[in-house]
């Protein structure tokens, strides 16, 4: 089977679940370039093949493209033929499915969000608008070079409709735009020209149909026509987010990294994701935690210090055939927020959680209740002593029973001149940050912290922290960086 997918305009957001279910299940995927190469994560182990075009610079032919379809069609499986926008809005789609049906193999069409309605609507343009635009008409900017002349009917679509949108069109505008004048279009009309749309590095140009061709723009960019432009000024949302034209490095583990990521992007942030740590178990296997679940009911406090402690310890729980009733009267401290609210996921609510999100202001919170009291401890296998240290010398008897160990993530590439901040959620992010790409980037760069703890890790590498958040979580951080950049 053939399904010949629309990848949308660029936001990997806008893809359809229908799209998304397609390239996981995908054998292969013959793919165009595409305004988000993220979108190719879905394909999970599809093999993977560009067909993608450029201005003067055709990796295949389009026969070349529809004779690779026939061939991998009759290898059997899955396969996905994925194209920009919406495969039959100038994408070619049709031709492809006819070179299908002649050849007898079966296809489906997934539409896709077309560019000619998505990227004018990120720039704050709507191609209709009552009182103002009744009718939009999408064109070609780039013709078909084999034709002997033009058949778009210049004559009749200058004046015919109230918005026009031509997509590929920024090396013919020239001609574009003469040819709108020569037929009655006003050269004072309104005009826009949108690079990158909805895309974090999306450019927006305010400017005349007559002063269009010299605007300083280059493609990919539509170019869009009519009264409604002058709805931007009031109408704009995308680009005038706190964080637009960012690029923020994410340096918090792969599995964890979603929930600052997605936050930086809803303000508008590039975001380019750079795990340093991953979570593994500890080097004894569990075998110190296996054996505190094994005799929980002989302790009176249960102290998590971050949620990856409360994951590992529940999975544990589980793994030892027990569940939430092993605890019975013990009493469960959390290091903050996050901690507790992966408490109360599994049904716990954290007796105590502390004002400040810091091992020093948990152990204070405690030290009435611990004097005497057994303390179990499910935490990182390197951790700073300062909790158990506290709590013994307020007479508690402590177990510390390593939960979970952070290792160092493989180096990636990373063009550390385009990046404007980097976050750091922890102390081990910055040491093994620092260790798989040196201390220069930490230095010439801006840096965040989720807490002092990280922002004086940072210090022992020589460098500051330029944000530090006062609540001492990915919400807090995220609000810190926001507030740093409204200056």
């Amino acid at each position: 089977m053939v399904y010949l997918i629309g990848a949308g305009p660029g936001d990997a957001g806008l893809l359809t679940l229908r799209a998304r279910e397609l390239l996981r299940a995908a054998d292969v995927v013959i793919y165009d370039r595409l305004a988000d190469d993220a979108i190719l994560n879905f394909c999970a182990g599809a093999r993977k093949i560009y067909a993608g075009k450029s201005a003067g610079n055709h990796t295949l032919k389009q026969s070349e493209i529809n004779q690779l379809l026939v061939t991998e069609a009759r290898r059997g499986g899955i396969v996905v033929r994925l194209k920009g926008g919406d495969p039959f809005v100038f994408g070619r789609g049709g031709e492809e499915a006819l070179t299908l049906r002649e050849n007898n193999l079966p296809f489906e069409i997934v539409p896709g969000v077309t560019s000619a309605v998505a990227v004018p609507a990120y720039a704050g343009i709507p191609v209709t608008h009552r009182g103002i635009a009744t009718s939009f008409a999408v064109v070609t900017g780039h013709e078909d070079p084999s034709k002997p002349e033009s058949t778009i009917r210049w004559d009749k679509l200058a004046t015919a409709v109230d918005t026009l949108i031509f997509l590929m069109g920024v090396a013919n505008l020239p001609q574009i735009v003469d040819k709108l004048i020569a037929n009655g279009r006003p050269p004072d009309t309104p005009a826009a020209l949108i690079r990158w749309g909805t895309r974090p590095e999306q450019e927006v140009v305010v400017t005349t149909l007559a002063r269009a061709p010299h605007e300083k723009i280059l493609p990919p960019a539509i170019f869009l026509v009519g009264e409604v432009v002058n709805l931007r000024e009031k109408l704009k949302w995308f680009d005038i987010r706190p964080l637009f034209g960012k690029k923020i490095l994410v340096t918090r583990a792969r599995a964890q990294a979603s929930k600052l990521s997605a936050a930086l992007k809803n303000l508008g942030a590039t975001v380019i994701e750079c795990p340093t740590i991953k979570i593994a178990a500890p080097s004894d296997n569990f075998r110190r935690l296996d054996a505190a679940i094994d005799n929980l009911r002989g302790f009176d406090w249960l102290i998590f210090t971050s949620a990856n402690g409360v994951e590992n310890f529940f999975a544990r729980l589980k793994i030892r055939g027990l569940d939430t009733r092993s605890l019975g009267g013990v009493k469960v401290a959390a290091i903050g927020s996050a901690t507790a609210g992966k408490l109360s996921d599994v049904g716990i609510a954290a007796d105590v959680v502390p004002k400040n999100f810091v091992a020093e202001s948990l152990a204070d919170s405690l030290k009435n209740f611990v004097g005497g009291k057994k303390i179990l401890l499910a935490r990182a296998e390197e951790a700073r002593d300062v909790l158990p240290t506290t709590l013994e010398n307020f007479g508690a008897d402590v177990t510390v029973a390593p939960a979970y160990k952070t290792l160092a993530e493989s180096p990636a590439q990373i063009d550390f001149d385009a990046i404007d901040l980097l976050t750091f959620t922890s102390s081990s992010t910055v040491k093994n940050f620092a260790a798989a790409y040196g201390v220069d980037a930490l230095k010439k760069i801006p840096t965040a912290a989720i807490g002092p703890i990280t922002a004086r890790t940072l210090e022992t590498f020589g460098a500051t922290a330029d944000v530090v958040a006062d609540k001492f979580t990915i919400n807090g951080l995220v609000e810190a960086i926001e507030k740093f950049y409204e200056h």
